[in-house]
């Protein structure tokens, strides 16, 4: 199972079955923040969802075909990364990420993202990672931005957020490219 520790304070595993109650927890205490950006947050209305989720998640993982991880900061689950998917043919993947308002501005998902895309690209071997996020949502995008990623175009109308259409730019990185300065 995966699990790394990033440093003292930052660790990435794998959720399990026992991490249902408290994901819950997370996203109803941060429903609002996440639902700005993250349309599943909306629907996730009981732990069972949450255990749904873990349920999937760990037979993607199984499957070799990319996870969803736990950010736990300070021993507190404050997030979520993951790859959507392990495109092994192709050497491409993609990252995905959130994060609860009050762990913003720590350097968390940088640390958190680096990691993934040095994973992606010393362990599996993969050649491009790519992060999409939506046009008009900057911190998420400042993420890609900071690690050199480039950005790769803007996808019209990608994808129905609530009650319109939005924009996502797409960025990626190569493994020549690497996570250099860093």
């Amino acid at each position: 199972m995966f699990s790394y520790s990033i440093d003292d304070e930052l660790q990435l595993r794998l959720y399990d079955q026992r991490d249902a109650e408290t994901m819950h927890e997370v996203v109803v205490r941060n429903r609002e923040h996440l639902n700005r950006w993250l349309p599943w947050a909306g629907v996730q209305q009981s732990a069972d969802d949450s255990r749904a989720f873990i349920r999937r998640n760990l037979v993607q993982y199984s499957e070799d075909n990319g996870f969803s991880a736990g950010i736990w900061y300070r021993g507190e689950l404050v997030g979520g990364i993951g790859y959507h998917y392990w495109d092994f043919h192709n050497s491409k993947t993609e990252i995905g990420y959130w994060l609860v308002e009050n762990a913003q501005g720590k350097g968390i998902m940088t640390r958190s993202v680096k990691t993934l895309i040095e994973y992606a690209f010393n362990i599996l071997q993969i050649n491009r990672v790519e992060i999409r996020a939506a046009t008009e949502n900057t911190r998420s995008r400042a993420v890609p931005e900071r690690l050199g990623f480039k950005l790769d175009g803007i996808l019209r109308r990608q994808s129905w957020l609530h009650d319109r259409f939005v924009d996502h730019a797409v960025y990626s990185l190569l493994r020549d490219e690497g996570t250099h300065g860093l």
